[in-house]
């Protein structure tokens, strides 16, 4: 290119025009390659599209999202109604990547093998479960405790307590045998999990064996050797408290692991019960079970004996197929069922044969005794209260053998129709009647007409019989019916 110019200024003239056409030429080629840089690639393109990916899916500090907690309210007995609300909390919670599961739980105790279904699915559960006993004047007796020691991290708010695990039969005190058995197998139980988070077993165990109970402060500072890890009056407060806390757990068999929860600013969700469960919750009643069944029975014994109702009947099926729903729900002595099968038995015997009401008195006692002792219950909350039990037995007792014995005597009484079912009835004589036999002076027609039941009838009479006289229905030939005057001495129709 030096050397082209240092030409082109000694010989301007003869390579003008060469020289402007290569400018242009120079020109075009510099213009090109800028434009050919301007656009992009499709590699470069496709990097560019990876990278806005990459930093738009990774948020800054700033932008993290606020910790979400499950809050589970348990305010009721132990039972499968309860053992399913927390299998499902528990699995929405996983679902969602929840930071943790708070169960609020106010119980009195409950069924052992609804504790244990709930224990293992808090032991399993990914997501932290932190159980608390709230609010002040709640409790957790019996089968709450076991649920309070599973948890990854066991609260309660002041004025609680916690406590009372011994099991127990409602049918009677158990042999000594029976009772060793029973301690064994409860505090085994609850040593097979305590252990885990660091809590101690020892007096954990007195809570079964010796039914000790301990309120908030004494499960806090047990001389170091805590049952619970901190108290909180309110549910904010409970996780500020643990924001930050490493949580350890032991899978039984030595290996250890660790996490920290984040819980500050979270936002916590209850969830609360659905339709089902809450119909489910109510039929796990034992009294409201009985009231179904007695009235259900009733119901469907009035559709059998007036047929064509309906509305009875369909009623009736609907409050036994509930009330037998809810008995399965509870633990039910098979005794206490064959005693009510005996006291219907009875008093159906009752109405076969004259005992002047001892089968029916022995049937009301059968059932007292078997509506008493249907719910094997360990606490008094799933048990059948006296009152209720004795007050349907005598009363359904009653009313069934009075039911019984009017059904019986009209199946038992002919059914009459026409002229017989007159007979016996007063009637009153709308003219005169004369006997059938008589002198030549009395009319063609030996009858006349009374009126019996609003009915006109044509009646005979073997006496003569005035006009408006009272009457009694005695007999009957055909359609005619024979009448007596109810006087004693009736007087004699003018001639």
């Amino acid at each position: 290119m030096r050397q082209f110019f240092e030409a082109n200024r000694t010989k301007p003239n003869q390579n003008r025009v060469p020289h402007i056409s290569m400018l242009r030429c120079g020109s075009y080629s510099s213009e090109a390659r800028s434009s050919r840089t301007q656009q992009p690639t499709p590699l470069l393109l496709f990097t560019l599209i990876c990278l806005s990916f990459t930093f738009s899916s990774t948020p800054s500090k700033a932008q993290s999202t606020q910790p979400l907690v499950y809050r589970l309210e348990i305010r009721d007995t132990i039972q499968p109604i309860t053992a399913a609300r927390l299998d499902r909390a528990l699995e929405q919670a996983n679902r969602d990547n929840a930071a943790a599961l708070l169960v609020e739980l106010d119980t009195p105790g409950g069924l052992l093998d609804s504790t244990r279904q709930m224990v293992g699915a808090i032991l399993s559960s990914r997501v932290p479960v932190i159980v608390y006993i709230a609010p002040a004047g709640a409790r957790a007796g019996s089968a709450g405790f076991y649920l309070l020691e599973a948890a990854d991290i066991a609260a309660m708010a002041p004025g609680t307590n916690a406590g009372a695990a011994h099991p127990v039969l409602s049918s009677g005190a158990p042999d000594d045998t029976m009772k060793q058995k029973m301690e064994n197998d409860a505090a085994a139980f609850l040593r097979s999990y305590i252990g885990r988070h660091g809590r101690n077993a020892q007096i954990a165990e007195d809570a079964v064996r010796s039914s000790k109970s301990y309120s908030a402060d004494e499960a806090l500072n047990q001389q170091g050797q805590h049952l619970i890890d901190l108290t909180a009056a309110s549910d904010q407060q409970l996780l500020a408290a643990l924001d930050g806390r490493t949580v350890t757990r032991d899978d039984g068999s030595g290996q250890k692991s660790s996490f920290t929860l984040y819980l500050k600013n979270a936002r916590i969700v209850t969830i609360q019960p659905t339709v089902r469960e809450q119909v489910l919750s109510l039929l796990a009643n034992p009294n409201l079970a009985l009231l179904l069944l007695f009235g259900g029975a009733l119901l469907i014994y009035l559709e059998f004996n007036v047929p064509g109702t309906i509305v009875p009947g369909a009623l009736g099926t609907v409050m036994v197929l509930l009330a037998i729903f809810s008995l399965d729900l509870l633990p039910i002595r098979h005794t206490a069922v064959l005693l009510l099968i005996a006291a219907a038995a009875l008093i159906v015997l009752e109405m076969k044969f004259t005992s002047h009401g001892a089968l029916a008195a022995a049937g009301v006692v059968c059932l007292g005794f078997g509506t008493l002792t249907l719910v094997d219950a360990p606490i008094p909350e799933l048990s059948i209260q006296p009152t209720v039990a004795l007050g349907l037995s005598v009363g359904f007792g009653i009313i069934t053998v009075v039911l019984l014995r009017l059904a019986i005597r009209a199946r038992r009484s002919k059914s009459l129709m026409g002229p017989a079912a007159l007979v016996g009835f007063p009637a009153t004589a709308m003219e005169q009647i004369w006997p059938a036999t008589t002198t030549s002076e009395s009319p063609a027609q030996p009858f006349g007409h009374i009126l019996v039941q609003g009915e006109i009838w044509q009646a005979t009479s073997t006496e003569p019989v005035p006009a408006k006289t009272s009457l009694r229905v005695t007999g009957f030939h055909g359609d005619i019916l024979e009448v007596q005057s109810t006087t004693q001495n009736s007087p004699s129709p003018a001639s």
